[in-house]
Formats: C-alpha cells, structure tokens, sequence
C-alpha cells in the first residue's frame, strides 16, 4: 500500500499516510480542522545495476556479446614482459 505525504495549510503539520490508491484524498487536518493537500514527493524506488541486458538475458548473451567487442590478446613469447612492446 503507497504511502503519501500531506500538508496542512494552517498549522504546516505534515503527516504521512498509508492509504489504497483508490481511497480518496484527506481533506481536514487532524490536528486543526485546516484544509490537507497532498505532497509530490521523491519515490523511493531506485533502479540499480547494469540492466537486464547486461545481466545476459538478451537474445545474444553477455558471453557472446563481450566476446566479439574485445579484441584477442597478444601471445607473449614466454621471454617475460620486458621483451613484450605493450610494456615499453
């Protein structure tokens, strides 16, 4: 059930209230009897990460799709890095 934020007009009380989408607004302030309006808020719904295509659940894969976006790395000569031209 959402939870919404009012706003007294006469006494600046802000109350927060667990209601059904479909009750209808408040309309009177329990504190005072002023008029209630209803707040616009930040939600606090966040969305994190990469996504789901990335998470691999496209048609293609994350395995397939990163293969082919990334060159094939260099064969070293087994002589260490100090002969290897990306170390210079």
């Amino acid at each position: 059930m959402p939870v919404y934020e009012y706003k007294c007009s006469s006494c600046d009380k802000v109350f927060e209230v667990q209601q059904k989408i479909s009750d209808p607004p408040l309309t009177a302030c329990s504190e005072c009897g002023g008029e209630m309006k209803k707040l616009v808020s930040a939600s606090a719904f966040h969305l994190k990460g990469g996504g789901w295509y990335a998470d691999g659940y496209s048609s293609g894969g994350k395995e397939s799709k990163s293969s082919e976006s990334k060159p094939p790395a260099p064969s070293c000569g087994g002589g260490g890095c100090s002969g290897c031209p990306a170390a210079s």
